[in-house]
């Protein structure tokens, strides 16, 4: 076994010393100078022309106007100055192993091992897309922590993950598996029923090192036999669910589409609510009072009843989609109007991988400024995710996660959809 582990070791060395297409492999000096043409800053809602930014070992350690930051003699200079130079993306809600161009039940003859490898190819080119920064929120067996743990080990190029693990959920309901037979006597591996149940179900997750817990609060639109409306988990069980993680400090992503499920989560006490799309004027209050975080997936219909004919998805589920698409983002309007903070999360394994910032555009047209989709996949989302005093701006003492585009997005938002240049922790992965 030892001899084994050796090879593989040598081999994930060696493709990590191979040419990847887009990806710049060779090892980056210990201090860079980036010169931005335009740079975006987030936290105060500007835009600033001819600065320099100061890359050590990682973290940003100066930004400010090329005259009064000065370049040291050894840096590598990276020149931007054609550019508009934003924070790396973050996006909270992503499946990185999920493969959504697949048929239905071809998942079923997938092994872990292979879905944790096509994670990784995912994770890879949601980097190149400007994502330096994920919150995956719920994957089989753990896979996606695989994923964060090869990233973090330097032995396969990727954003940086917070990892759900095995989404919580009822037995029936949208985390649990309805797609067989009875006689199969198959469940899902975070079915959990009951107080016991739930808190047993994050004491496993946590054992087997999620960053976060995610659970269903409601019914969804990929599962057989459930309604996107319908509470699922009493309030007690969200109650104790919660609890739990959060003594374990684990933060709680709650998926709830309906507005009672939505309600009871926050008043359990849930971090953030994903999806939300029937959410109603309470809950937009009870949101707000809170100060929690919604998460509203609104690109992704598009793809969904587009593509999911063609794989052959099941009626039930596109049907689902169609009654809940525009509802999700008209209350999306109506969350921005009240000033609800929101993330970006756009739900990617449910469409392909590195589209991600397609779901700007629609934000945009859904009642956000440029700057403020721009804030809300950046500070917002560090926030969210307990990241912000690691990323989520170009601020000194924060990590080198930087990217760029030739057209300035507070003009045309779309830009975000053409990323030309990506650093994460001070390493350049892509450069036009």
């Amino acid at each position: 076994m030892r001899t084994i582990n050796m090879y593989v070791r040598l081999g994930v060395a060696v493709l990590a010393g191979c040419t990847l297409a887009g990806v710049v492999q060779a090892a980056e000096p210990t201090v860079s100078a980036i010169r931005a043409g335009r740079l975006v800053d987030v936290a105060n809602g500007k835009v600033l022309g001819n600065q320099v930014i100061l890359v050590r070992d990682g973290k940003i350690e100066a930004v400010g106007s090329a005259d009064a930051v000065a370049i040291p003699p050894a840096a590598k200079v990276i020149d931007l100055s054609t550019y508009t130079v934003l924070p790396g993306l973050i996006d909270a809600h992503t499946h990185i192993t999920g493969d959504p161009t697949l048929p239905p039940y071809f998942g079923y003859g997938m092994s872990v091992p292979r879905i944790a490898l096509k994670g990784a190819a995912y994770a890879q080119r949601t980097l190149l897309a400007g994502i330096t920064t994920i919150r995956d929120v719920g994957a089989i067996s753990y896979s996606d922590v695989a994923v964060r743990d090869a990233i973090n080990d330097g032995e396969i190029p990727g954003p940086r993950i917070l990892a759900a693990g095995v989404a919580i959920g009822i037995t029936g309901g949208h985390c649990d598996d309805n797609m067989l037979a009875p006689e199969f006597k198959h469940s899902a591996e975070g079915v959990a029923d009951g107080i016991a149940g739930v808190r047993l179900a994050v004491r496993r997750n946590i054992k087997y090192g999620v960053d976060l817990i995610k659970f269903c609060g409601t019914g969804g639109v990929f599962s057989k036999g459930d309604t996107p409306g319908a509470q699922q988990y009493t309030f007690a069980e969200m109650q104790a669910l919660i609890d739990e993680a959060h003594m374990a400090g684990r933060k709680v992503a709650a998926h709830a589409h309906g507005a009672a499920g939505i309600k009871s989560a926050i008043r359990a006490g849930v971090d953030t609510v994903e999806h939300a799309s029937l959410i109603d004027d309470e809950g937009i209050q009870l949101a707000k009072k809170a100060g929690i975080y919604l998460t509203m997936d609104i690109y992704n219909t598009e793809y969904t009843q587009a593509e999911g004919p063609r794989r052959g998805e099941l009626e039930e589920f596109l049907r689902k989609d169609r009654e809940i698409a525009e509802l999700q983002r008209e209350n999306f309007r109506k969350a921005v109007k009240a000033g609800v903070k929101l993330t970006f999360g756009t739900d990617s394994g449910v469409y392909p991988h590195g589209d991600n910032a397609k779901q700007f555009a629609v934000m945009v047209r859904y009642g956000m400024t440029p700057l403020q989709a721009i804030q809300a996949a950046t500070l917002n989302s560090a926030d969210a995710l307990g990241l912000k005093d690691q990323t989520g701006a170009l601020a000194t003492g924060l990590a080198a996660d930087i990217i760029a585009v030739k057209r300035d997005p507070l003009e045309d938002i779309r830009a975000l959809e053409q990323v030309d240049f990506v650093m994460k922790g001070g390493a350049v992965y892509k450069q036009q």
